[in-house]
């Protein structure tokens, strides 16, 4: 325990210098500006310095070999057949994702509580206006930087972050994927996970995606996994963000992916988590044939 503790204040500690260095630099070249470019630039520089390069720093330390990559489960690739599995589980979560958002969003404090609300209500709104400015792509290149800040770079910095080192701090090293305190970091993790996006009415389905990618890491033992799903999660966010910009008969026209599972299609977000229960089921059982396999 004390170890672990010491290692969460080492990685805090990194994580705090970085991103004032990142902050600093980014104010040095930019000035400040406001421009969308210019605010991309921060969110790379701020995505790196304050997910990515920490974990990767921690775990070079907390190594033995001084080897981040294996301290982080990230020197294994992955096979077909898990990727594959991966990518089924978050297309099958689609409607289940937006069901659940739709009920988080629905929540209302106690009228004691309205101007919290209300601040809650605005954070939501200026995260959403702010995204929808970073989506906006006149061209297949900016399609593609997009996908690669808003997708990819999310997708390893975050898992490196949440899952690789925080979740692997609590439950220890070398954990055999059992017991309360793994079940403890996994929830623990995308419980931070979650918060750290500052979205209150996309808490729980945020939570929901970060104990599923915790539990894909414990089962596989390879990071490589939950930054797939990540990816593809997001991946699909921008790819019909931008196919429904190009189709729409309306500018504020919302893509089919954003709202099956919500009103008249709640049924198949029903659908959707319970299918998406039985894949993951399935991803438990291949992966724990896999191991004994190894085993033997």
């Amino acid at each position: 325990m004390k170890q672990g503790l010491t290692r969460i204040l080492v990685w805090l500690g990194i994580m705090a210098l970085l991103t004032v260095i990142a902050m600093g630099l980014w104010l040095a070249v930019s000035g400040g500006s406001q421009s969308t470019v210019s605010l991309k630039w921060l969110q790379f520089m701020q995505t790196v310095a304050t997910f990515l390069l920490p974990g990767i720093l921690g775990a070079w330390f907390w190594s033995e070999d001084h080897k981040p990559f294996r301290w982080l489960k990230m020197d294994r690739s992955v096979s077909w057949l898990t990727a594959l599995s991966a990518i089924a589980v978050m297309l099958c979560a689609i409607p289940a994702i937006n069901l659940l958002a739709d009920l988080n969003s629905r929540i209302q404090l106690p009228e004691s509580l309205d101007f919290i609300e209300q601040i809650l209500r605005q954070q939501e709104e200026a995260a959403a206006a702010l995204t929808e400015r970073f989506l906006q792509a006149d061209n297949i290149w900016i399609l593609l930087i997009n996908i690669g800040l808003m997708a990819l770079l999310p997708a390893l910095a975050e898992e490196t972050c949440f899952r690789g080192t925080l979740q692997q701090i609590i439950a220890g090293d070398n954990h055999p994927g059992t017991g309360a305190r793994v079940h403890i970091a996994i929830w623990l993790s995308a419980f931070i996970f979650s918060a750290i996006h500052m979205q209150f009415y996309g808490f729980i389905p945020r939570m929901l995606l970060g104990a599923m990618f915790g539990y894909a890491l414990v089962w596989t033992g390879n990071l490589w996994v939950p930054i797939l799903m990540h990816f593809t999660n997001n991946g699909m966010a921008v790819m019909a963000y931008y196919i429904t910009q190009r189709t729409a008969s309306a500018p504020d026209e919302t893509s089919m992916m954003d709202t099956i599972g919500t009103g008249d299609t709640w049924w198949t977000g029903v659908i959707s988590i319970i299918a998406t229960i039985a894949l993951l089921g399935l991803i438990y059982q291949q992966t724990k044939k896999t191991k004994q396999n190894e085993t033997m």
